[in-house]
């Protein structure tokens, strides 16, 4: 897979996981979908999540695994590609590391 196409599926399937998750998570916390890294024959992504608060992570998480068939459903249906790859959602501790870098410079 050339790496335009490469790089331009993980902006879609961001673009899409983001969308679903706006429209289908609860009120009761902020799903952000900060980056997607899809395998390098295009069969498997691993989209990486932050969560605020952060103490509804693992109910987040526990949300977005539940619903994998469904986000796959949305791609499908919303991002023109072939194969569809296979889902997983895991909570981006790079985001978070970052996070408090930011807060102990502030300081």
């Amino acid at each position: 897979m050339s790496e335009n196409r490469h790089a331009k599926i993980q902006e879609a399937v961001q673009h899409a996981a983001s969308q679903f998750l706006s429209r289908e998570a609860g009120p009761q916390s902020l799903i952000t979908v900060t980056r997607v890294m899809l395998s390098a024959d295009g069969k498997t992504a691993n989209i990486y999540l932050s969560v605020l608060p952060e103490t509804a992570e693992s109910s987040a998480l526990a949300f977005c695994k539940r619903e994998r068939s469904a986000v796959k459903h949305f791609l499908r249906s919303n991002v023109r590609m072939h194969p569809i790859p296979v889902l997983d959602f895991l909570i981006d501790e790079g985001e978070k590391n970052r996070q408090r870098i930011d807060e102990l410079t502030r300081s």
